[in-house]
């Protein structure tokens, strides 16, 4: 029964609530310090980020930043590494409310898209871009952490490349965004579509079948690992003259035939990589042992009951590992109780479970700023953003609730850990935090890209 009392909002969980063909969801723009969206010619499947020289934990806006992504093109030859440089990204205006207690029309964020036909420069938020030809959709693409301007392919025709990006880098570095004859030539190469043909510095063909597991090195500059949708790892080694993959050092013993689906190189240990793949396990492997033909890893775990597609090795409390899976799970280990034999074969001695993703998780990434912070985007379109640093406060609770205010009716099975989840995109495909921006994430999906800071995530802005 109604008693004429105002009702509280509630929060829509996609996959458990339902919708009626004519109610629409609106987001709160004053969770977000920024939220930015932009698209490309093509959709992108992965992208990077890329090290700049702009400063350490940057929190003054407008922000500016540079990104890689690889296309997904029609057609083979269309395909593109975009390298990308967006400046004037502001800070998210709030809506004020008039006399009347009505917000008025202004935007409600500063949302203003770009892309790279150009157009009026005015004051929002300004998109170049260089292009590298591809030949081939770009599976995954990887910056070396020691040198970002060199970036790693795995193309679906079954190479993985290695890239030099320091030209395009420099042209966009280079760009005056207040200067309208500079802005107008880089306008002018964007609208014609420039696709730049540069051979690659590295090719390697020795994989049997397409992949999307890579990663570079954190501790040696310039060593990449890649795997296969066969199950094959190859690890390849800088060399004077470039890179030395050794064929026949192939390791095929982790998930027995399985897709690799991910990568993760130790963030402290120079000959220590860690695999998940279709057949639901997760593998430490060491560098150093060959492991040719048949070789197994030096540890393996039953992780989850499904496909494993992705996994992050925590940068900051470097025996954690999350992963996520085609379930929706997410998981967190300690690679300190597998590694003294724990429950090895188990896919329950995890140290932490979520299950708030309805649908195959698609990316996760611990945050570079907060060792117990983390994001994940899955295929029910959200992107969450995780605190396992926070308990349930039931007091704490019922004060917000009782306060004035507009909070909403959280479920009760909410983990107290989800922070902050961002959703109004379609199929989410991979998520990073910036590097040098606290809280600052970044996502591409099928409809394109969205960089966005929450209220409560990172340091506070200016």
């Amino acid at each position: 029964m109604d008693d004429g009392a105002p009702r509280r909002p509630e929060v829509w969980r996609p996959g458990v609530d339902g919708m009626d063909e004519d109610e629409e969801l609106e987001y709160d723009p004053t969770v977000y310090d920024c939220l930015h969206a932009w698209s490309l010619d093509w959709p992108c499947l992965s992208f990077d980020v890329v090290r700049d020289e702009l400063g350490e934990d940057r929190t003054h806006f407008p922000h500016s930043m540079f990104m890689v992504a690889g296309t997904q093109a029609v057609s083979a030859e269309q395909n593109a590494l975009a390298v990308m440089r967006l400046t004037r990204l502001k800070k998210t205006r709030r809506k004020e409310k008039d006399p009347a207690g009505d917000p008025d029309d202004s935007d409600a964020s500063e949302s203003d898209s770009s892309d790279d036909e150009g157009g009026a420069l005015g004051d929002g938020p300004l998109l170049r871009v260089r292009k590298i030809a591809h030949h081939g959709a770009v599976n995954r693409v990887r910056c070396m952490p020691q040198r970002s301007s060199i970036v790693a392919t795995w193309s679906d025709a079954g190479v993985v490349q290695v890239w030099d990006t320091a030209k395009q880098l420099g042209e966009l570095m280079s760009a005056v965004d207040d200067d309208a004859g500079d802005a107008s030539v880089g306008k002018s190469l964007e609208k014609k579509n420039v696709a730049a043909r540069v051979a690659p510095k590295f090719a390697f063909t020795g994989h049997g079948d397409e992949g999307y597991a890579i990663d570079w090195s954190p501790v040696v500059e310039g060593r990449l690992v890649s795997g296969d949708n066969q199950g094959v790892i190859h690890v390849a080694e800088p060399r004077e003259s470039g890179w030395a993959a050794d064929a026949s050092g192939a390791r095929r013993g982790g998930h027995g035939g399985s897709s690799v689906e991910d990568l993760q190189w130790s963030p402290a240990e120079r000959d220590v990589f860690a695999s998940c793949g279709a057949d639901g396990r997760v593998c430490v492997w060491d560098a150093r042992v060959s492991n040719s033909g048949s070789g197994a890893p030096a540890l393996s775990v039953q992780a989850h009951g499904c496909d494993v597609n992705v996994m992050s090795w925590n940068n900051k409390v470097n025996y954690m590992l999350a992963t996520g899976a085609d379930d929706g799970g997410l998981r967190i280990w300690d690679l300190r109780a597998l590694a003294s034999g724990a429950s090895t074969d188990s896919k329950d001695s995890f140290v932490a479970n979520f299950q708030f993703h309805r649908a195959p998780v698609t990316s996760v990434e611990w945050a570079r700023f907060d060792g117990a912070m983390l994001a994940s985007s899955a295929a029910d379109h959200t992107v969450c953003v995780w605190d396992l640093a926070v308990e349930r406060d039931a007091e704490e609770e019922a004060a917000a609730m009782a306060a004035e205010g507009n909070n909403a009716v959280a479920p009760e099975d909410l983990p107290p850990q989800l922070m902050f989840v961002h959703q109004g995109l379609r199929d989410p495909k991979e998520i990073h935090w910036h590097h040098q921006i606290p809280g600052m994430c970044l996502t591409t999906a099928a409809d394109g890209f969205n960089a966005f800071k929450a209220y409560n995530v990172g340091n506070e802005v200016a």
